[in-house]
């Protein structure tokens, strides 16, 4: 009831108003054409042209050097429980059972030594690839970002990863691998 009443009052108040004669025209410009200039940009292999770093290498040799150190004492660990997992296995039928039982939570305190041991050990080396990287990336990107300026690119595409199957040799792209390597100094 409520809706009717207002739509009547509406209305009413629309005939109320005077009507206009004429309703004003807005004469709309012409649509201007819009030039879009194709962007120059530059694209390479950002694991390539990091792998061909020296810092790359040196970083590498030391990543390899603390993993081995972690894999002998590993190595280590692992000669220490097959040594005392047999020493128990000979004397299992001579050791009473308190030494027995003494012996099996010595395996099992020695199993899972070494397997935090491996956990801490995979954690380490992940914080230490990525401390030993940082200022490889870090200088892979300013060279990056010193040839993009020099060159006017709008921007530099890393192709690593398939991510860009196919780019036009026909457009405004350019391999900037030599002139980030000539920036790295080692071309």
């Amino acid at each position: 009831m409520k809706n009717l009443l207002t739509l009547i009052a509406l209305f009413s108040c629309a005939s109320i108003l005077p009507a206009q004669e004429t309703v004003p025209t807005v004469s709309t410009p012409a649509p201007q054409q819009v030039v879009i200039k194709p962007q120059h940009f530059g694209y390479l292999s950002y694991e390539d042209v990091m792998k061909a770093m020296p810092e790359y290498a040196q970083a590498m040799k030391s990543l390899t050097e603390l993993k081995r150190s972690y894999d002998q004492e590993m190595e280590r660990a692992e000669q220490d429980f097959s040594k005392k997992f047999a020493e128990y296995i000979d004397g299992q039928r001579s050791f009473p059972e308190n030494i027995m039982l003494k012996r099996q939570k010595e395996l099992q305190l020695l199993m899972q030594q070494s397997m935090q041991f491996k956990q801490e050990a995979q954690e380490l080396l992940t914080k230490a690839e990525a401390e030993l990287m940082a200022p490889v990336r870090n200088r892979l990107n300013e060279a990056i970002q010193a040839v993009g300026k020099k060159h006017n690119y709008a921007y530099v595409l890393n192709t690593d990863a398939n991510a860009y199957p196919y780019i036009s040799s026909d457009g405004e792209a350019e391999n900037c691998t030599d002139a980030v390597l000539i920036q790295l100094g080692i071309k």
